[in-house]
């Protein structure tokens, strides 16, 4: 199913850029989370400034950057394979440059070049700035390393080139870092303290895309729904802000207010919210706009609550439920979506089936599925033993996938007989006869093509549907056009 998954990693190389007088070619490849995509946008311009235009060929390109996940030891080791492609190449190309950007170039440092003998160049997640400095580097014939985490920079005084882009959505990226310190999770360690990004530069970008032509922003970060702005700063330090600053500072319902009044005719998604931030306020900002899509990613992770605390999750399940019940009942027809860890260390069977449970009362529209992998440097991996069989972990994810693919039909053929609102994105992948687009639920629907165009919102019937897809004809035009 395409939204059911077992390993939430995508690489891809990025489409051709071009400025005028550029010499030198970036090829550039993006594995992990949305953020890490939203990164390399930031990277492909950074360098664009230096005289590195995009390009899709490997073996055309002069710097090969590969943009890291550490999320679990699987992305890890797509891309360490990737560094033996590259390797291949550069037999052939010797002047070829490599460089690991991302978290598992935070997480393991210098000691890459040491692993990797054929990567010159390690930078993490807050460094991207000092490319420039540390490719002359390179091309001096010395080996480079930046992987310092800043407790300030946010990038928003970087336009991005917009990579792989449809020219219809795109990713806007409004916090860094993460604060919570989830036992399982190396986010705190390879992407810093949580801080966020100036307002007025978030409206300016999404008016900037509006201007050219694009439909639909993703407001990004680790935990969207913490963003706090009060001039500046990390968010633990807000307590010590003055009275001023507290009175005037911005959250994350107030930059959606902003949002959706900046550009009433552009669609506005989020992601990843985390329960303990997910305010009132959030939901009913949410409640408030059209052009605020009623869908929210809300990770769960298990629904033990004895599980929820090894985690070091902030709530419990049933606060979760409480949640749940606020947004079907503030939005009734927002789709939900989960991520869940299967097998995470001294789960019982008892524990299993409080998630399964858990799921049942949700009933999510999708979900993003895993077994528990230990992460080297999480409190999980220093303090607890990884004492789940393989196999029984399987047999549970598995059982967590079969009860999502039976809700998600559930959820999808709640769809069948309405008109909904879809915004066209690009041709269908199994016709070309087709568009495929999403709805505001944020779930994939596939129509004929007539003479609709990428970029268009138009009204859908559905009349079919699969766990994961809905099919329709175009009734007529969106009055969002």
């Amino acid at each position: 199913m395409e939204k059911i998954i077992d390993e939430k990693k995508q690489g891809e190389s990025l489409i051709m850029n071009k400025k005028e007088g550029n010499q030198r070619k970036l090829f550039i490849e993006s594995y992990g989370c949305q953020m890490n995509f939203s990164d390399s946008e930031i990277v492909a311009s950074i360098l664009q400034n230096e005289g590195f235009n995009t390009t899709q060929n490997l073996e055309d390109a002069d710097l090969v950057l590969v943009n890291t996940c550490s999320i679990r030891d699987k992305a890890e080791q797509t891309v360490r394979k990737r560094l033996e492609k590259y390797n291949a190449v550069k037999k052939i190309n010797p002047s070829m440059k490599v460089g690991v950007l991302g978290c598992m170039a935070e997480r393991l440092k210098s000691k890459f070049l040491e692993e990797e003998k054929i990567v010159d160049l390690v930078v993490g997640p807050d460094a991207y700035k000092d490319l420039p400095n540390l490719i002359a580097e390179v091309d001096e014939g010395r080996d480079a390393v930046n992987v310092i985490l800043s407790k300030e920079e946010t990038y928003g005084d970087i336009a991005p080139v917009r990579l792989n882009s449809n020219g219809v959505t795109a990713f806007v990226s409004i916090t860094r870092g993460c604060d919570n310190m989830c036992t399982f999770c190396v986010v705190p360690f390879t992407r810093g303290r949580e801080r966020s990004r100036n307002p007025q530069s978030i409206i300016e970008e999404i008016n900037d895309l509006w201007s050219k032509g694009f439909k639909e922003v993703t407001l990004l970060g680790q935990n969207v729904d913490s963003y706090l702005w009060y001039g500046g700063g990390l968010k633990k330090d807000f307590e010590k802000a003055s009275e001023m600053q507290k009175a005037t500072s911005v959250n994350f319902a107030n930059l959606l207010d902003l949002c959706a009044k900046a550009q009433p005719k552009m669609r506005f998604r989020f992601s990843t919210s985390n329960p303990q931030d997910m305010t009132m306020d959030v939901i009913e900002a949410m409640a408030r706009h059209k052009n605020i899509c009623k869908y929210i990613h809300l990770p769960v992770q298990s629904g033990s609550n004895r599980i929820l605390k090894e985690m070091n999750r902030q709530h419990t399940r049933e606060e979760y439920f409480e949640m749940i019940d606020n947004i079907k009942r503030i939005i009734p027809d927002c789709a939900i979506s989960q991520d869940m860890i299967a097998g995470f260390p001294t789960e019982t069977e008892e524990d299993h089936q409080d998630t399964l449970s858990l799921m049942e009362y949700v009933k999510y529209d999708f979900g993003f599925m895993f077994a528990y992998s230990e992460r080297p440097g999480t409190m999980a991996g220093r303090k607890m033993e990884d004492d789940i069989p393989e196999d029984v972990k399987k047999r549970r994810l598995n059982e967590i996938i079969q009860l999502q693919q039976k809700h998600g039909l559930e959820r999808t053929q709640a769809h069948v007989g309405k008109v909904e609102e879809v915004l066209i994105e690009k041709s269908s992948k199994r016709s070309d006869a087709h568009w495929a687009g999403r709805n505001s639920q944020n779930t994939m629907v596939v129509f004929p093509k007539e003479n609709y165009k990428v970029g268009e919102f138009v009204n859908v019937k559905i009349t079919d549907c699969t766990s994961a897809t809905l099919m329709g004809e175009a009734v007529g035009y969106s009055d969002n056009n």
